[in-house]
């Protein structure tokens, strides 16, 4: 029996790991629609407004409140701010751009994470792990060639993101084991509230595109809540996926999240990447796999401490 459930554990999070990458690009889809009548700010802020609104009911039941030390409220607020900040330039980037474009630039961030790791935690990197990403930075810019030519310079925010969802990512690192991810989720949606409201409140009346508020009307409400139930659903996938099965395996499946993306932009926008852009979004997708492939076999000769509950 014991053998069983262990087996099934890493089964349990792959599950859960695919499940966040269906869900993950509805968010995308929503704020897009949105975006054609909202200012980004404003999206933005729903974002985190709906997430706490779905969060607290969840919280009360399982009274995991989470205990803030000031350490942890420090981290908190950096979390916060970085997915903020992550949120908004992503919005900002599919606003215009098609979906794959936009996502397959974010897929940058493991590169991003990997010299950021190195540099300010001391985590190891090799030669090949350098020269992988270096490769996925060039499949990056065959992405942006022809995206900049139509788009200009909001081709790159969502290289903003991958920078921001990185630095998310090393917050999220140094506080995992002193909060329970479910109140970290609450947490950090009301201090993105508490960082996004006051924004877009002194922006009211600026004429500033991206920020000043306008009144949803009809079905934009429908959209606005979309991002923030999306986001929360998914990220709850892959908090509980990282509870069944470790990063390294996970890892390689969050790819699909391209595939799901493509599509979505396709029966949704009309949107289909060119082959300039085809060929980008695979070599950031090869450079990818090796390097987690190389992670992963790094892992194994130095193995750590199984924490897994």
């Amino acid at each position: 029996m014991t053998t069983a459930t262990t087996q099934d554990r890493p089964l349990a999070g792959a599950g859960l790991m695919l499940s966040f990458c269906l869900l993950a690009p509805m968010i995308d889809v929503c704020s897009k629609l949105a975006a054609d009548t909202l200012p980004v700010g404003q999206i933005t802020l729903a974002r985190f407004v709906v997430q706490v609104g779905l969060m607290l009911p969840v919280v009360v039941v399982m009274r995991q409140w989470g205990r803030l030390t000031p350490r942890l409220a420090g981290l908190l607020a950096l979390r916060a701010l970085f997915l903020v900040l992550s949120t908004y330039c992503f919005i900002a980037g599919i606003a215009v751009m098609p979906l794959a474009d936009a996502l397959a630039l974010v897929f940058v961030e493991p590169f991003i994470l990997l010299f950021l790791g190195h540099y300010l935690f001391g985590d190891a990197v090799g030669p090949r792990r350098i020269i992988a990403s270096i490769i996925g930075f060039a499949g990056a810019l065959l992405v942006i060639q022809p995206a900049f030519a139509t788009f200009g310079y909001i081709t790159l925010f969502p290289l903003g993101t991958a920078f921001m969802f990185a630095f998310y990512m090393l917050a999220t690192r140094a506080m995992a084991s002193g909060m329970h991810p479910v109140p970290m989720q609450l947490h950090t949606a009301l201090a993105g509230t508490l960082i996004c409201a006051p924004v877009i409140w002194l922006a009211d009346g600026s004429g500033l595109a991206e920020l000043d508020p306008v009144m949803p009307q009809g079905i934009d409400w429908l959209w606005l809540f979309g991002v923030g139930f999306w986001a929360t659903a998914s990220h709850m996938c892959m908090t509980y996926a990282l509870k069944f099965a470790n990063a390294a395996t996970l890892a390689p499946l969050h790819y699909s999240e391209l595939v799901v993306a493509v599509t979505l932009g396709y029966l949704v926008f009309g949107d289909f990447p060119n082959a300039m852009t085809w060929a980008g979004i695979a070599i950031i997708a090869a450079s990818g796999l090796y390097v987690i492939w190389r992670e992963r076999a790094q892992a194994q000769r130095h193995p750590l401490p199984d924490t897994q509950p």
